[in-house]
């Protein structure tokens, strides 16, 4: 009887299905943690004040569990290899109503998401590009107060209608 030789898989996969938050919310966070080591990106995802990187967060800890765990891989030098964020099924409708003119009402949409996240032994190959959009720092009232605090006072306007009644 030949032996099975079980292949430890390059990647390991964690998905997380019908999550009540938005996919533009989630994929902002995802595409700042994508091709990170998982350390550095749960640093990240822990620190940020961004409503949908808890979401996140808990799966990518179920990713490392499922490493872990499944097919004994080493959790300290993970890589985030692969994470997508899919829209879920038709904005799925609340029973809450919207009021519209003259007199109807509508129903408000709920958006609903698909993660899926894949962690591997190796860095991805290719860098991802650098994406436009807002970022996921500054997320505690303190930095952000720092931040305000550090840009130059404007300075107060002149009354022009001030000035043309002087010279008059």
């Amino acid at each position: 009887m030949p032996e099975t030789q079980t292949a430890e898989p390059s990647e390991v996969f964690a998905r997380l299905k019908f999550a009540r938050v938005g996919p533009r919310k989630l994929r902002r966070v995802a595409d700042a943690i994508r091709g990170k080591s998982v350390r550095e990106a749960l640093v990240l995802l822990r620190f940020s004040g961004v409503f949908a990187s808890e979401p996140i967060e808990r799966l990518l800890r179920s990713a490392l569990a499922n490493a872990a765990n499944n097919h004994e891989m080493a959790t300290d030098d993970l890589f985030i290899t692969r994470i997508t964020v899919d829209g879920g099924p038709g904005g799925g409708f609340t029973k809450r109503l919207d009021p519209r003119a003259q007199g109807r009402a509508a129903f408000k949409r709920r958006r609903l998401s698909h993660v899926t996240i894949a962690v591997g032994a190796t860095a991805p190959r290719k860098q991802p590009k650098r994406r436009a959009g807002a970022s996921i720092a500054l997320s505690t009232k303190e930095s952000r107060r720092a931040a305000v605090e550090t840009t130059p006072a404007k300075r107060a306007r002149t009354r022009k209608t001030a000035k043309a009644g002087a010279k008059k």
